[in-house]
């Protein structure tokens, strides 16, 4: 932060001049300087680290979730998102809160290698059990061999 203060030197005659007219022949008694002091500041806030101590928030317990028979194809539309759980499953989660587990062929390649899948669009608009594949993106399919629903247990 940058403060000027304007400084008024030898206002009026009444004030006694920097120089002397004795001095300065050309200088006259009336005459006003100005001069600029600049003075800089660092303003340096800190602020402490949190001294009050909140309990930890417990987290909630796991869901385990139970398998059951799913359906044989789902709508593509309805797929709002995927996680990769196991090596040898991916949980897909449908609309409208729905989860469902496509169990994957035992001859498929990593698929959280680079973090991810593709679903090939077929011209019906669904994913089928053994029909369908999953594209992992090193490269490699996997074939669905089936879909399983996810119920939580209770």
């Amino acid at each position: 932060m940058s403060i000027l203060a304007y400084v008024l030197i030898g206002v009026a005659t009444s004030m006694t001049p920097i120089s002397s007219a004795a001095e300065s022949p050309s200088r006259d008694a009336d005459e006003v300087e100005f001069a600029q002091l600049t003075i800089r500041q660092r303003i340096i806030v800190r602020v402490p680290a949190m001294t009050v101590r909140t309990p930890p928030i417990p987290l909630p317990a796991p869901i385990v979730w139970k398998e059951v028979k799913g359906p044989k194809c789902i709508v593509v539309n309805q797929l709002a998102g995927a996680a990769i759980t196991k090596s040898d499953s991916v949980d897909l989660f449908l609309r409208g809160g729905r989860r469902l587990r496509a169990q994957l062929d035992d001859n498929c390649p990593a698929l959280d290698y680079y973090g991810g899948f593709y679903l090939a669009p077929t011209k019906d608009g669904q994913v089928c059990g053994g029909r369908d594949t999953i594209h992992a993106r090193s490269g490699g399919k996997c074939l669905i061999d089936r879909f399983r629903e996810l119920i939580p247990k209770r």
